[in-house]
């Protein structure tokens, strides 16, 4: 840069400074431009502020009614507080106290006498807040007293449960699980399965005048003992309408409609009152894939079958009949309200939230069997607690109920003969040993045992017949060369049937262990991904054996196996190959059918999919049963002299062998075909 240049931008900065020095507005013009900001500021205030109606000697007759409506006697004298009013009444009904208006505070007889040293805009929302205290004290009648003041909690606690009762609505306002914690969170927590801003519920009924809902008051509390409290309302003279709850000492609480004289102020008709709930069911698993498939709400009839909304994707139904019990419920914890009288009618919503901490969105609307006499006019009790089956079989003596409440059926155990073998064998055998064994590895590992000691004799059979087998393969080959191609095919079935009559031996007795073992596998297919036993049980690796036990999480998601690696799925695979190999390798002729020789590849394979996603205690148990049949395969081949097997087939071919009615059958049907083969070959 030269001279020249640095003279011209230094000339050119002094002319800019000296211009903006020059033009600068005085003090009296940015005086006049602030209060000319001011003005347009107020007269947009001015313009959106309401016009205010002067207060007159009836507003602070109508105010001073509403205070002793609405207000506590205390000192003799009558008090009302909220947010925007503290107000006094006393024995001569001065009025006295403060409104809080737009950050200010005005005496109330200031602002009664229309002198109170407020703006426009304050005045709108003194006034504001004043009538609206007028006009509830006039639409809530004796009710009205109960529309403010502050909220009180009362904690009902036993060595499983904690619940919190508060005085606003006369809701459980939050349900604490105190033996099961969150795996969702930074650190460990005990379960909050109910409670929150998301969770709540209600009554309404109407009066003569007025349709009231119970989360717009604030009740009086009464404790009774260290289980019990009693939140109520007296709206007049010989009148009080409650709920009262009452904690057991497992996961239920009796919830109990109770009143006196509200026959003098609600409608005589009143057959009904209306029950709202609504509850978000929270994650708490660290797989969300079970939680969702799990979630749903459960309902009900009396003297019917339980019934599921669908878990998958939004539902909504509209219910009419007597419905003895609705639960919402998720993987392994459910929130249910048992109707001691049953609900007339019911409208269930189920939403799914996809992602975030939630699950669903579960709402319930309900019609509830309701009359004004006196004594207890409705009573439910909650159940807010695991899906654990011994716990929910034994409700039904707890609640004392008529008939079978069925709250086991919340629990997901497979149907039919599936649901049977969990309920009857795996379930009482995982209590059993639960109960002096605190590894569930273990438990899970002699389960397997005590299966496969119960079907050994089946599985001995099944042996001895593929052992037979393997005898009777040179005799089956040489059978097949005989009567070769296809025009041969019932001649050669035939002789190979007689073969195995004669011989003692069997092909299908090779399949009755597995079709025996089918239903168990099946059952526990169902049982290890809903069994809260096994929620949070470590073993080696496996920190949750009811959730994968992931050793590696991948940057990426693999299509239908997902973004880990889960260890006891894959020994299970690679032991279920090697398995499949030797089973193939034991069986004749099992090297000359190509097809099964790529099934024994293909169906591991598949199982790595499908079980890299389930609970870790299932793939550990399918890796234990098929350890356990590898070792008795070896061990019965190992010690098994064909020889002899051979001698004695030979000496029972020698024996004379009354057929059984079904080989007898077989052959029938074999000469009969036979038969229709040669006549038709003669027609043509």
């Amino acid at each position: 840069m030269d001279k020249n240049t640095l003279w011209g931008l230094v000339l050119m900065g002094a002319i800019m400074f000296g211009f903006l020095y020059l033009s600068k507005p005085s003090e009296a013009e940015i005086a006049a431009e602030r209060e000319r900001s001011e003005q347009a500021r107020a007269q947009a205030e001015s313009k959106n502020t309401p016009t205010v109606v002067p207060f007159t000697a009836a507003d602070s007759s109508a105010l001073a009614g509403a205070v002793r409506a609405m207000g506590k006697t205390a000192d003799n004298a009558i008090s009302f507080s909220d947010n925007n009013l503290d107000l006094s009444l006393d024995n001569e009904n001065g009025l006295s106290g403060t409104v809080s208006a737009g950050g200010a505070k005005a005496d109330i007889r200031d602002v009664l006498a229309n002198k109170a040293s407020l703006t426009a805009a304050q005045s709108a929302k003194a006034a504001q807040a004043i009538r609206a205290f007028i006009d509830n004290a006039v639409k809530y009648e004796g009710f009205a007293r109960y529309l403010g003041g502050e909220s009180t909690v009362t904690t009902l606690e036993n060595e499983v449960v904690k619940l919190t009762v508060d005085s606003r609505g006369a809701l459980i306002s939050s349900v604490e699980l105190k033996k099961y914690q969150t795996e969702v969170g930074p650190e460990p927590a005990n379960i909050i399965l109910f409670g929150g801003d998301t969770d709540s519920y209600s009554f309404r009924f109407n009066t003569k005048d007025q349709r009231l809902d119970t989360r717009d008051f604030n009740f009086d509390v009464t404790a009774e003992g260290d289980s019990a409290v009693l939140l109520s309302m007296s709206p007049a003279d010989g009148a009080m309408w409650g709920i009262r709850y009452t904690l057991s000492d497992t996961y239920t609480v009796r919830m109990e409609v109770v009143q006196k004289g509200m026959d003098a102020i609600l409608p005589a008709n009143t057959v009904n009152m209306e029950m709202d709930w609504h509850q978000k069911m929270a994650r708490n698993e660290l797989g969300r894939t079970f939680e969702e498939r799990n979630s749903a709400i459960a309902y009900k009839y009396v003297g019917e079958g339980v019934d599921e909304m669908s878990a998958s994707g939004d539902d909504s139904k509209s219910l009419n009949g007597r419905l003895r019990w609705v639960a919402f419920k998720n993987q392994f914890f459910s929130s249910v309200l048992i109707a001691k009288e049953p609900l007339t009618s019911a409208e269930l919503s189920s939403v799914d939230i996809k992602n975030g901490k939630y699950l669903k969105d579960m709402t319930m609307a309900a019609t509830v069997p309701y009359t004004p006499a006196d004594g207890t006019a409705a009573s439910f009790d909650f159940y807010f607690g695991p899906n654990d089956y011994p716990l929910l079989s034994k409700l039904d003596d707890t609640l004392n109920h008529d008939e079978d409440l069925s709250l086991t059926r919340l629990i997901p155990l497979g149907w039919g003969i599936f649901r049977w073998v969990n309920t009857l064998i795996v379930i009482p055998t995982f209590t059993f040993l639960g109960s002096f064994i605190s590894n569930y590895g273990i438990i899970i590992l002699l389960l397997t045992i005590f299966i496969k000691i119960i079907i050994f004799p089946f599985t001995f059979k099944s042996f001895k017949s593929q052992a037979k087998m393997r005898v009777l393969a040179p005799e089956i080959k040489e059978i097949n060369d005989k009567y070769p191609g296809q025009e041969n095919a019932m001649k050669r079935q035939q002789e190979t049937m007689s073969l195995y009559s004669r011989a003692g031996a069997s092909p299908f007795s090779g399949c009755l262990p597995m079709l025996l073992q089918m239903p168990v596998l099946i059952a526990m297919f169902s049982f290890f991904p809903s069994a809260i036993e096994l929620r949070g049980q470590s073993f080696l690796w496996a920190h949750d054996l009811s959730a994968p036990d992931a050793i590696f999480t991948l940057p990426f998601s693999i299509p239908f196996y997902g973004n880990h690696v889960s260890l006891f799925c894959l020994l299970m695979t690679i032991v279920n190959i090697v398995y499949m190999h030797v089973s193939m390798q034991s069986q004749p002729g099992g090297q000359n059918m190509p097809g099964m020789k790529m099934m024994q590849y293909i169906m591991p394979v598949m199982f790595l999919f499908i079980f890299n996603d389930y609970a870790s205690g299932l793939s550990y148990y399918y890796l234990v049963s098929l350890l356990i049949t590898i070792i008795q395969t070896w061990a019965f081949r190992h010690f098994t002299d064909e020889n002899k097997v051979r001698e004695q087939m030979l000496a029972n071919q020698k024996k004379p062998r009354k057929k059984s009615g079904w080989m007898a059958r077989l052959e029938e049907a074999q000469r009969q075909a036979q038969a229709a083969q040669r006549q038709q070959n003669r027609r043509r």
